[in-house]
């Protein structure tokens, strides 16, 4: 599996997890939607599948070109991680509270996995 890299811009070294969440998503949905406008029509190969979507590889297919919310997409990411199907590591520390809060620098490593279920058990 192929490593899929980004970059964020945040306002601050300091945030709660919550908030480097809601950086990540709204980010990525923004970088979407932007090319979704620019008529390039692709997977959307973000943190959590949003609505009306068909799982595919490397990505979700969405059925027909359309924006996507990135609220929408923030509260699912949240639960996820609530739930443990999304685990974030910090320097290779798990991060496991919402509303804790980290310090980020030029040198630190976010590292976004997302667990999914095996199939056929």
């Amino acid at each position: 599996m192929a490593a899929q890299e980004l970059s964020l811009e945040l306002l601050t070294e300091e945030l709660t997890v919550r908030e480097l969440i809601r950086s990540r998503i709204y980010q990525e949905v923004q970088d979407f939607n932007r090319r979704q406008a620019d008529g390039k029509f692709e997977r959307f190969r973000g943190l959590v599948e949003p609505t009306e979507t068909e799982i595919m590889l490397n990505g979700y297919e969405i059925k027909t070109p359309r924006q996507i919310d990135w609220k929408t997409q923030f509260e699912k990411a949240c639960e996820a991680f609530e739930r443990n199907r999304i685990l974030i590591l910090l320097n290779d520390r798990q991060l496991t509270d919402l509303e804790e809060t980290i310090t980020l620098t030029q040198t630190s490593s976010v590292v976004f996995l997302k667990l999914v279920p095996l199939v056929g058990g």
